[in-house]
């Protein structure tokens, strides 16, 4: 059993389909059946079973499917700090992002922190916030960026703070109209989702009047912007020279609601100079902003 044995029992734990996990490692599928049927020779006994619904793991085959997970952790960790130990900055820096920073933000800093560390090896998994912060606990990623509050033990660091607005085509005189006017909504992570809908409710005692729900936020926003509702977007999204109306939103007792994004690391990831270097980069470009 070797390194791509370990990869090819962890990515078929994860998908439970061989064709899917065929795809994900770019084998074919008869290929990866007879690595399996070797793999189960080779220990002599089932690691999977094969349903209707794809594959189940034998409790020998589960027992596998860790040790294979525990094996590619203890030789990334292993390979990662033989690469520290030169002095130069170099080596692998795998971040987890929220996808609607990594969408509007994210772009802009990597080309800034390859510019200044090129040996550095960028590898970013983007998506909602809660899997940011699941492959965090996983050890998937060295650091994630999230947006909203996650529970994390261990080191964190508030990023960025951006009001909540009320975005549309035309101006709203009077708010106490706004269940009554067209709204956009999309779809978001349940943290962003929380803020909107206690706002609401705290400030309304009717539903909105939703005609349109979208996937995307960038979606939402070109609907926007011909004129087919308000939404209630994070600023992060918005260009100061976009032609629409904003309002920010305040609760009752006048304070801004705001989205917060966090950077989340473990202290010990520190000791890798690429983690060092992009963690000091992040903060020093926070400070910049204000």
């Amino acid at each position: 059993m070797n390194e791509k044995d370990w990869v090819i029992l962890q990515t078929i734990f994860e998908e439970r389909n061989i064709s899917k996990a065929a795809e994900k490692l770019y084998i074919s599928q008869p290929a990866l059946t007879y690595r399996l049927q070797q793999l189960e020779r080779e220990f002599d006994t089932m690691i999977v079973a094969r349903g209707k619904r794809g594959v189940e793991f034998t409790p020998q085959g589960e027992y596998l499917a860790q040790y294979a997970r525990n094996m590619i952790l203890q030789y990334r960790n292993t390979k990662e700090y033989l690469q520290n130990l030169d002095k130069e900055i170099r080596g692998s820096l795998r971040i987890g992002v929220s996808g609607i920073f990594a969408r509007y933000e994210l772009p802009a800093i990597l080309k800034e922190f390859i510019e200044q560390y090129p040996n550095v090896e960028v590898i970013v998994k983007t998506g909602w916030s809660v899997e940011i912060n699941h492959m965090l606990h996983k050890e998937e990623v060295h650091l994630g960026i999230v947006r909203g509050n996650y529970f994390w033990q261990e080191e964190k660091y508030l990023f960025h703070e951006e009001p909540m607005i009320i975005v549309s085509k035309k101006p709203i005189t009077d708010l106490k109209e706004l269940p009554k006017i067209p709204r956009v909504n999309y779809e978001t992570d349940q943290t962003q989702k929380t803020l909107i809908d206690n706002w609401w409710e705290e400030t309304f005692d009717q539903p909105p009047t939703i005609t349109m729900e979208v996937d995307r936020i960038d979606t939402c926003k070109e609907m926007v912007l011909m004129g087919l509702g308000y939404a209630i977007l994070p600023s992060i999204c918005l260009k100061e020279d976009e032609d629409v109306y904003k309002i920010k939103l305040t609760n009752k007792n006048n304070k801004l609601l705001t989205r917060s994004t966090w950077l989340l690391y473990r202290e010990r990831s520190l000791s890798l100079s690429a983690v060092n270097a992009f963690v000091d980069f992040l903060k020093a470009s926070q400070k910049e902003r204000e």
